[in-house]
């Protein structure tokens, strides 16, 4: 497991190549394609490299092509605005000469001013909740192929999600939301900006699936098409990644072969500490249909 959490600090390890371009590298796990949440956090690690003094508040984002996790990735900084207040920043990430993601970011000094929050939901803590080694034992034998495939995989975050039968593969249909705990598996520097971007990566570990529950099925069903199209990510107050955040999710909307869905980020205390939307490709794979 070493090996893996060391990953997520080896994703985050840019090079700089010029004073706007930095490379990253994906870990090599096997995956096809290079994870949404690793551009998104190498992306936002790379604009944070270019801003002194100001944390990120905000990012937009869009996918635009899949990337081959056994090519570098270029990050292209684009120095936008420096403010008084607010920093902005574009980030390109590029393989083969082409943009396979584009990102638009938002910095702001420390100021107070009004302060509010939606309450954080009542759910079993994690320490209530079957850890890895428990889900492998007693529960993913049960599941489905795909389902005990995704959540075996050894990775570095760690994840205890509340609604666990929603997997079981019945078709059952049910209210769409989804509620499960995350952090890193390893102890992480007290930079702020390593925590909000292993947040980042975290954050589209399974946004798009919850607009699939009101429908009975996962993106891990076979006759379902699904990719990420848009991510927006909203930094409310400070945090740590490795320690335990609940994951709030529902799915207001899904119509057009897009599912839309949001999430809310709480820490132990009940601050919500961010949030997060996005809009994803779902429909029926018309070879399967």
């Amino acid at each position: 497991m070493s090996q893996i959490s060391d990953s997520l600090m080896s994703i985050l390890d840019l090079e700089p190549l010029e004073r706007n371009l930095f490379r990253g590298r994906s870990p090599r796990v096997g995956w096809p394609r290079v994870f949404g949440g690793q551009v998104i956090a190498q992306s936002l690690y790379a604009a944070c490299k270019t801003v002194e003094g100001r944390q990120p508040h905000s990012l937009h984002a869009y996918f635009l092509l899949g990337g081959d996790p056994e090519i570098p990735i270029i990050y292209e900084v684009d120095r936008l605005r420096d403010g008084r207040s607010f920093t902005t920043r574009r980030v390109l990430a590029i393989q083969k000469g082409e943009a396979i993601f584009a990102m638009s970011a938002s910095f702001q000094v420390e100021e107070t001013g009004y302060d509010h929050q939606m309450p954080m939901p009542d759910v079993p803590p994690p320490e209530d909740l079957p850890d890895r080694d428990a889900m492998s034992r007693d529960i993913l034998p049960n599941m489905p192929k795909a389902v005990r495939a995704y959540y075996q995989r050894e990775r570095p975050i760690e994840i205890r999600p509340v609604e666990l039968r929603r997997y079981a593969g019945t078709g059952e249909t049910m209210e769409p939301r989804f509620h499960v705990w995350i952090r890193a598996m390893q102890p992480l520097p007290d930079d702020p900006a390593v925590h909000q971007a292993v947040l980042a990566y975290a954050s589209d570990l399974m946004l798009l699936d919850s607009s699939l529950i009101a429908h009975g099925t996962t993106v891990f069903d076979p006759t379902v098409q699904a990719a990420s199209l848009d991510h927006a990510l909203w930094f409310h107050r400070p945090f740590r990644a490795d320690e335990w955040l609940l994951y709030a999710q529902d799915s207001p909307s899904a119509s057009g072969a897009r599912g839309f869905s949001r999430g809310l980020v709480f820490d132990r205390q009940g601050r919500l500490v961010a949030s997060v939307a996005q809009e994803g490709l779902v429909r029926p794979r018309p070879d399967r249909v």
